[in-house]
Parts: structure tokens; C-alpha cells; sequence
């Protein structure tokens, strides 16, 4: 094997259009965004979600527009004991996968002061622990099968960048990138490739019910800022298309916006400016959680802001 076998590996799923492509989250969001468009591409459909009613929707829509959802059921991939009968039923029903798109997720904000237990164990359970018992239970198939394949473990900008207020939901995102950043190599030797897609901000339903911890939503200043976030955010369908790109192309890191692309790259490179970058935005992210929190009167910040809470 030479040097440029090594580098190079061709590319395992150039299409979707016939493949078997298992989608979580698909009730909602980008996950709903990516197996429209999925569809479109002529991709067979599994699908699954928690809420059972938005699945059922998003498959008649898809059947009804010309497209082919070939099993689907809800459910809660936090939940390992659900997910290994729910592989077995589709191993049963459908076959071996071709693609595996982990989209599935939630997110809560918060400082370490104001976080409980249960956002922590949320964002563990249901972000990373989600994801690999859905990679326990269909992937092996897909090395056994020997016909190569296609994994997509979707992270977040804050994987890549320490966003303020992020401690809880980056451990889960960080760690869908660890395990990504392995399995890439891994699963190179069985013609499976991996992408981990880095969203910046997308406007799905996500961002006005996210668990803002300690931070009073109805305030002013908080609507105001979650409006200048629609401004800047893309939609679910461009994030979706870039999601398809990386899968036919085989890209590792794959981006929705230019903006966490660049990020990433600079953070990387001019580590001392991001460093400062990041303090200012945890002075910020402090004052906003002060003047917006039902408990304001009463609270009372470290000298260096490290009360923050985005």
C-alpha cells in the first residue's frame, strides 16, 4: 500500500440514491431537513424520533411527495434497551444499513452554579450516549457485510470552540467529537467513512426551546438576542444539503456555515486572541445572566465573570 492509498480512500457512498440511510431526530429540525432531502435523493428511509406524532407527519410527507420511508419508529435513543430491539426489528425488516445519520439531540445553557444534575445527565444521556448505542447496534452489520458504508455523528460548534454557558451540552458535543475523530480511522479499513458535522447557529424550533438555566427568557434583552440569532442562523435545509454533500464526497469535518468553519481555523491558529475572545464573551454572557435572572437581586459574580451563562 502506498502513501497515497493511505491518504486517499475512495469515496463510499458517492450517492444515496438506492441506499438504505437510518436517520434519528428526523421528526424536527435538521433531521426532518435531511431525510426530505434524503428522499429526494432516492435514499430508502429509516426513521425514528421521541415524538411519535411529528414522525408520523414527516412520513406522509415524504411518501406522499415521492419518496420511500421502509420502516420507521419513535423512540428514545438515550434509552439502549429500546435501541437494540429497534435495531433488531430493522436488521429483521430492512437489512443492513448503508448510511447511519446520528442527528438526534437537545441542548440546555447554563453556568456551573445554576446547572442541576439533570441537565448534565440530559445532555450526556441523550447527545452522546444516544448516538453510540445507535453506532453499538447497526454499525457492526455494516463491517460484518463487508460492502462498506457511510457514518454521520453530528457535533456542534460548540464540539469545536468553548462557547459561555456551554459546560453541559459541550462535554456531550466534545465527546461525539472524540469518538468521531477515532472511528474515522477505525472504520477506514472496512470502507466506512465518517463525517462529523459542526452546525454554527440553525433556526429550528431548537432555539426558543432550549433550557436557558437561570436566565429569565421573557426578559427584553434575552428575546433580543435570540432574535439576532434568527438573523445570522441558516436554515435546516442548507445545513441538510451540506450534511448530503459531506456523506458523497467523504468529508470528515463538515460545516453549515462559514462562520464555524473560520472559527474553528483561527482558534487553532491564534490561540491567545481566541483565548481573550473567550473571556470577553464570558464578561458579556455574565452581565446579560445578571440584569435578565429572576434571582438578580441576589446574586453576585466573581471579579473575573466566571458567573457566566450563555
Amino acid at each position: 500500500m502506498g502513501i497515497k492509498d493511505l491518504l486517499v480512500m475512495k469515496t463510499p457512498v458517492p450517492t444515496l440514491g438506492g441506499r438504505t440511510v437510518l436517520i434519528t431526530g428526523a421528526a424536527s429540525g435538521i433531521g426532518r431537513a435531511t431525510a426530505e432531502a434524503a428522499a429526494r435523493d432516492g435514499a430508502q428511509l429509516v426513521l425514528t424520533d421521541l415524538h411519535a406524532d411529528a414522525l408520523d407527519d414527516v412520513v406522509k410527507r415524504i411518501n406522499t411527495s415521492g419518496g420511500e420511508v421502509v420502516y420507521h419508529q419513535a423512540g428514545d435513543i438515550s434509552d439502549h434497551q429500546w435501541v437494540s430491539t429497534f435495531a433488531r426489528q430493522v436488521d429483521a425488516e430492512v437489512g443492513v444499513m448503508d448510511v447511519v445519520m446520528n442527528i438526534a439531540g437537545v441542548s440546555a445553557w447554563g453556568t456551573v452554579d445554576n446547572l442541576e444534575h439533570r441537565h448534565w445527565r440530559t445532555m450526556v444521556d441523550v447527545n452522546l450516549m444516544g448516538p453510540i448505542h445507535v453506532i453499538e447496534s447497526f454499525v457492526p452489520q455494516m463491517i460484518r457485510r463487508g460492502a462498506g458504508g457511510h457514518l454521520v455523528n453530528v457535533s456542534s460548534a460548540a464540539g469545536l470552540l468553548a462557547f459561555p454557558w456551554h459546560a453541559a451540552y459541550s462535554a456531550s458535543k466534545f465527546g461525539v467529537r472524540g469518538m468521531s475523530e477515532v472511528l474515522r480511522f477505525d472504520l477506514r479499513r472496512h470502507g466506512i467513512g465518517v463525517s462529523l458535522v459542526c452546525p454554527g447557529g440553525v433556526d429550528t424550533p431548537l432555539v426558543d426551546t432550549v433550557d436557558i438555566v437561570g436566565v429569565d427568557r421573557t426578559d427584553p434583552r434575552v428575546k433580543a438576542a435570540v432574535a439576532n440569532f434568527h438573523k445570522v442562523a441558516v436554515s435546516p435545509e442548507k445545513a441538510a444539503q451540506a450534511i448530503l454533500a459531506g456523506v458523497r464526497r467523504n468529508r470528515f469535518l463538515v460545516y453549515t456555515s462559514f462562520d464555524v468553519r473560520f472559527g474553528y481555523w483561527w482558534a487553532r491558529k491564534f490561540a491567545l486572541p481566541y483565548e481573550i475572545v473567550m473571556r470577553v464573551a464570558n464578561d458579556r454572557f455574565d452581565r446579560l445572566a445578571r440584569i435578565s435572572s429572576p434571582e438578580s437581586s441576589s446574586r453576585t459574580s466573581a471579579p473575573d465573570g466566571s458567573d457566566a451563562t450563555p
